[in-house]
C-alpha cells in the first residue's frame, strides 16, 4: 500500500499513524497538494490528502474512510477501537470532536494563509475559532475527567486523532489555542508523542 500526502496534514498523519500501530506495512509517499498537484493528480485526480493506494491499485480517499479499512484488513486482535459497546461509543465521540477541532483549525489556517487580508471574512474567523473552543474545551473537560490511554497497548483511536489534532494547533495556531488552558490536552499529547509510532512519523 501507499500513503500519498504530507505529514503536516494531520488527516495524513493520523491516518499514517494508525497503519503502524495496526501493523499494516505501507509506503510514505510526501506529495503535496500544492507544490505537486499535477503528480497527486496522477494518483488521485480529486487531489485529496490522504489518499491510499491499496494493493490491487484502488484509491481510497479521506482518512477515516482510510483507517476503517485499515481495521478491516488488520490483523486479528490488532485494533484501536475498544471492546465494549459503550466504550467504543464514547471513543467515537472523542474522535468525532477532535475531528470538528481539526476542520475548524484548518479552516483558520487556509483563511489566514492563502486568502489575501482584505478578503478575510472577521465574523467568519470568529465563528470558526469559536467552535475550535468550544471542541478543545469539550475535550479538556473529558480529559481531565477521564484520561485517555496513551500507552502502545493502550490507545485507542481516539487517543491518536486527540493527539495528533492537539500537535497540530500548537505547530499552527499557538497564539489562537493556548497550552496553558489545556493541560489534559498537553498532558497526553507528550505522552502519545513519545510513542514510537508517532515519533517516526512527525509533522514537521
Amino acid at each position: 500500500m501507499q500513503l500519498i500526502g504530507m505529514l503536516d496534514s494531520p488527516y495524513v498523519r493520523r491516518a499514517a499513524i494508525t497503519l503502524r500501530l495496526l501493523g499494516l506495512p505501507f509506503e510514505h509517499r510526501p506529495i503535496s497538494v500544492f507544490r505537486e498537484y499535477d503528480e497527486f493528480a496522477a494518483i488521485n485526480p480529486v487531489v485529496r490528502a490522504p489518499s491510499l493506494v491499496c494493493d490491487d491499485g484502488e484509491v481510497l480517499m479521506d482518512s477515516t474512510l482510510i483507517i476503517e479499512h485499515a481495521e478491516r484488513i488488520a490483523a486479528p486482535g490488532a485494533s484501536l477501537v475498544p471492546r465494549g459497546a459503550r466504550e467504543a461509543q464514547h471513543d467515537l465521540g472523542l474522535t468525532g470532536l477532535a475531528l470538528a477541532a481539526c476542520e475548524k483549525a484548518v479552516q483558520i489556517v487556509y483563511e489566514t494563509t492563502l486568502r489575501p487580508a482584505e478578503k478575510q471574512h472577521a465574523w467568519w474567523l470568529d465563528r470558526v475559532r469559536g467552535q475550535l473552543g468550544a471542541a478543545l474545551a469539550t475535550l479538556e473537560a473529558e480529559l481531565a475527567r477521564a484520561p485517555l490511554g496513551a500507552g502502545r497497548e493502550t490507545i485507542t483511536q481516539a487517543g491518536v486523532t486527540v493527539a495528533v489534532v492537539w500537535e497540530f494547533t500548537q505547530a499552527m495556531l499557538a497564539d489562537t489555542v493556548a497550552a496553558s488552558a489545556h493541560p489534559a490536552l498537553v498532558a497526553h499529547g507528550a505522552a502519545a508523542e513519545a510513542l514510537p509510532e508517532f515519533r517516526s512519523l512527525p509533522s514537521r
